[in-house]
């Protein structure tokens, strides 16, 4: 126990050190926590300090909920969240109203405000017409006047949060895309690399086999996550006062590219490891390539690897392409050789026919993909 508490505190520790020495997630979580509890301070001293509002709480609960991590998801969500409270409260309202019994009153409205949050155009903020449901229904008296402040001071710490978000330091998230692309690409980078290692060296097992498997396997979850990252940068960019006042600009072409690419070379990475993996198999050691097939194989794989990180750094570090032209020819003439070296092999089973085949095809669709996106 003791141990986990100080872990914990550690990476506690390490999370604001980060976010100290300079841009990254960590900041730009602790500027939206931040600006989440300036927009309630303001809510709350307008609406119950200034004011002196029936149900001012509303105001800078609802203020904190709205500052989301973009202004299009705050103004979307704000909207969702006040239709949700207001069904809420005018359903709650009107049926206490009518029945004078608050036990009786939650009976009824309850099931029907849950219902009403699975309303799709409510979205993920359905459940708050449930919880305007409950702030009625467990007041002391319930009556139109106070009702209707409490739809008043949610509008009010809406537009709080809302202007607060979209004010100060709006979001924006391209770097993040950057980095997801880059992980991605190094990732893809070091287990080409791997594999090729084993297979120059011969020495190659079913436990490492699996764990280049595992690792290509993993690398299209992060492909997925930053084609995510480029989505959510994209919406970032939405209704951004930073990005009318010279900011950067929306992930273009590049990004789709780039995404195009690490998908083909998770799919066929992933590819090429199970067939290692499967030639590595107990009892089908005759599946295995050939040592001067596996060196061939090796030296593309490292030529497709080295081609993958200039593709990045031309992409995204406005690197010149003269480079990749000369990793691309490379892989080319890697590939050439491979073929060669294929047409010539006589093999003697036909596990390793369909070993050889594999390989060749996944060695083709990798290499395809990187010479169409070639600059």
């Amino acid at each position: 126990m003791g141990q986990s508490v100080r872990r914990n505190v550690l990476d506690a520790g390490h999370t604001v050190k980060r976010a100290c020495a300079g841009p990254g997630r960590e900041r730009d979580l602790a500027v939206q926590g931040l600006k989440a509890a300036l927009a309630a301070w303001i809510a709350w001293a307008v609406a119950g300090w200034w004011l002196e509002a029936p149900v001012a709480f509303v105001a800078p609960w609802v203020a904190v909920v709205v500052v989301e991590s973009t202004v299009f998801r705050s103004i979307a969500h704000g909207l969702q969240q006040l239709a949700a409270i207001a069904t809420g409260t005018i359903v709650a309202t009107a049926v206490a109203l009518l029945v004078h019994d608050s036990m009786l009153a939650m009976a009824l409205v309850l099931p029907t405000a849950v219902l009403l949050g699975h309303w799709r155009r409510l979205g993920s903020q359905g459940i708050y017409a449930a919880t305007g449901a409950l702030f009625v229904l467990t007041d002391s008296s319930v009556s139109l006047a106070t009702s209707t402040a409490r739809i008043a001071e949610a509008l009010f710490g809406a537009v709080v949060g809302i202007a607060v978000n979209a004010l100060i330091r709006p979001p924006m998230y391209l770097r993040d895309t950057r980095a997801a692309l880059q992980d991605a690409t190094h990732e893809a980078h070091d287990i080409l690399e791997a594999v090729a290692d084993g297979l120059a060296d011969g020495q190659w097992n079913r436990n490492e086999a699996g764990t280049w498997h595992e690792r290509a396997l993993r690398l299209q979850r992060l492909v997925d996550q930053a084609r995510a990252a480029i989505g959510h940068s994209r919406e970032s960019l939405r209704i951004n006062l930073r990005r009318r006042n010279g900011g950067p600009g929306s992930p273009g072409k590049e990004y789709d590219d780039a995404i195009l690419v690490l998908e083909y070379a998770a799919v066929h990475t992933a590819g090429v490891t199970r067939t290692v993996l499967e030639a590595a198999a107990e009892g089908r050691a005759a599946r295995r390539p050939d040592p001067a097939l596996a060196h061939r194989y090796a030296d593309f794989l490292r030529q497709t690897a080295h081609a993958l990180r200039l593709y990045s750094q031309s992409r995204f570090s406005y690197r010149s392409d003269q480079e990749l032209r000369q990793a691309v020819q490379g892989l080319h003439r890697a590939l050439d050789a491979l073929r060669r070296h294929l047409s010539h092999a006589r093999p003697e089973t036909p596990d390793e026919v369909a070993t050889y085949g594999t390989l060749l095809t996944q060695a083709h669709r990798l290499a395809d993909r990187l010479v169409t996106s070639e600059p």
